[in-house]
């Protein structure tokens, strides 16, 4: 096999059309565009949206679905969300509290703190939070542990 004996698969090519060389042609006069209008102009094309000047389908169609609302986003992001996975680290018999968590890395500061029920806890902590999850509570007190509420969310 050698550069000579290249060749494309059958089929996979095709002469080019060559447009506007007389009426003969099939392809003369207009060059397979049409009279006139948008379409027959060089670099006049429209885009997929376009519909003839008729209010396009995306426009005609009412807005829907939910739209978040600034003061519902601040209220959610003051709410840490942590595992009780994330608390392996911490030795037992300690205290967890929003000021240990972030010391930690788990939380911000000033961020109400809710426990969540992924993972297994592995020591008998005092965690003190805003909020438990029913699963939290379950295995921290399956640890031996106790769950606080500082301050319900």
């Amino acid at each position: 096999m050698d550069l000579r004996s290249l060749h494309p698969a059958p089929g996979s090519t095709k002469r080019r059309k060559r447009l506007g060389r007389g009426i003969g042609s099939g392809n003369g006069k207009t060059a397979g565009r049409g009279h006139k209008g948008r379409g027959s102009r060089s670099g006049g094309n429209t885009p997929p949206s376009y519909e003839g000047g008729q209010m396009p389908l995306q426009r005609r169609l009412p807005k829907r679905g939910f739209r978040r609302l600034q003061s519902n986003q601040r209220e959610r992001d003051t709410i840490a969300v942590v595992n009780l996975n994330r608390l392996a680290d911490f030795a037992a018999g300690s205290t967890v509290d929003p000021p240990s968590l972030v010391a930690a890395g788990l939380a911000r500061v000033g961020a109400r703190i809710k426990v969540l029920g992924e993972g297994e806890l592995g020591a008998a902590l005092t965690i003190r939070a805003h909020a438990f999850s029913k699963g939290a509570q379950e295995k921290i007190a399956a640890a031996g542990g106790t769950a606080e509420i500082i301050e319900a969310i």
